[in-house]
């Protein structure tokens, strides 16, 4: 018998591709790429537990198996519907799955205040994704919006529970990476948020990590906070002796200054490893760093525009157009306007100048 794993077809948009058993229907259509891997606000490859809270990633089975041919009822939730062999899969090329991600999208807004331009999180915002490739112009919501206090979470984090979507990452990264979690979800339905128990503050070594994992502005690095917009800044990856994380880690420049330090991401916006508080917060001196070079952002964003990464200095020289010959000078304009006398300080002549004044120059002459 063969020590190979049996490896199951699953098709989606008409690709189709061989996946192990237990792998979700997301999984296997971000092996695909593309437009093909639905979107995600909830569910992160590296937190167990995560997903199947948004409904973003909804998609249509048309297919459940070769031994089962007969479609799924219903949209499925593809981070939490693990594939079949011979199952097919419609994401983008069912009306359905549109249909209803644009329904989903108009949920995730109906609360979320539309301050993007004041926002620290626009330019990397998965929100701003999802509403821009699956959202409607205009909203047919006319109650008022909940709204709540901000709360400093620590010496570091501030939560504005404003734009919070409930994804619960945050609450997934302090239970999972941390000795103790001291937040959560609290109350029930529109009053739900994430809060700490009687205002405790956040103070673990990788509790900053909830900062990277929120897919919104709700979590916020107070030592960045309203000092930059991303796309000003440059990416740069770096590395240090951390006795506690990796060190591994993208700086965020603007001109030689070092405005915020973040975890290294994937095209997915997940974080590769987790990195400290002290890494994240304390070390904000180029000193403190190995620089490895400039950082690129898988994503589709602003910040990966006009970083000028892997461009190459044009060979064509005129002297290599003309043979060696370098070019000649036909007229020398200048010197027969006279524009460049030194007699003639454009600096001090008052208002616009005129051909007047070089003639008064002239005359003097």
């Amino acid at each position: 018998m063969s020590d190979q794993p049996q490896l199951f077809k699953v098709t989606i948009d008409n690709i189709t591709i061989e996946v192990a058993p237990g792998t979700s229907i997301l999984e296997a259509a971000r092996k695909i790429g593309g437009d093909v891997a639905p979107p995600a606000m909830c569910f992160y490859s590296k937190l167990k537990g995560s997903g199947g809270k948004c409904r973003t990633c909804l998609v249509e089975v048309s297919k459940g198996s070769e031994k089962d041919p007969r479609p799924m009822p219903k949209l499925v939730a593809s981070c939490r519907t693990t594939v079949m062999d011979g199952m097919e899969v419609k994401n983008i090329t069912s009306e359905r799955v549109v249909d209803a991600r644009a329904g989903v999208v108009e949920f995730l807004l109906l609360n979320h205040p539309l301050d993007c331009p004041v926002c620290d999180q626009a330019g990397e915002c998965h929100l701003q994704d999802l509403s821009y490739d699956h959202g409607k112009a205009g909203t047919r919501y006319e109650f008022q919006r909940r709204t709540f206090k901000k709360h400093d979470l620590g010496e570091y984090i501030q939560l504005h529970m404003t734009r919070c979507i409930l994804c619960y990452r945050c609450v997934f990264t302090a239970e999972q990476l941390t000795d103790k979690r001291s937040h959560g979800v609290l109350d029930r339905g529109d009053h739900a948020e994430i809060a700490t128990y009687i205002e405790k503050s956040l103070d673990n070594d990788f509790i900053g990590n909830v900062i990277d994992v929120c897919p919104v502005g709700a979590l916020t690095d107070k030592t960045f906070r309203f000092k930059n917009r991303v796309w000003f800044l440059k990416p740069v990856d770096a590395h240090c002796s951390c006795s506690k994380c990796s060190g591994k880690v993208t700086l965020w420049y603007r001109g030689d200054e070092v405005f915020r330090v973040t975890a290294r991401k994937d095209q997915w916006g997940e974080v590769e490893d987790w990195i400290c508080n002290e890494c994240r917060f304390e070390k904000k001196k180029t000193s403190d760093w190995t620089i490895e070079g400039p950082r690129v952002i898988d994503r589709a964003s602003v910040i990966s525009q006009g970083h000028y990464v892997g461009v190459q200095k044009p060979k064509e020289t005129f002297e290599a157009v003309l043979d060696g010959r370098k070019p000649r000078l036909f007229m020398d304009i200048h010197s027969v306007s006279g524009v460049n006398r030194p007699d003639i300080n454009l600096s001090l002549i008052e208002g616009p100048a005129h051909s007047d004044d070089f003639d008064r120059v002239t005359k003097k002459d």
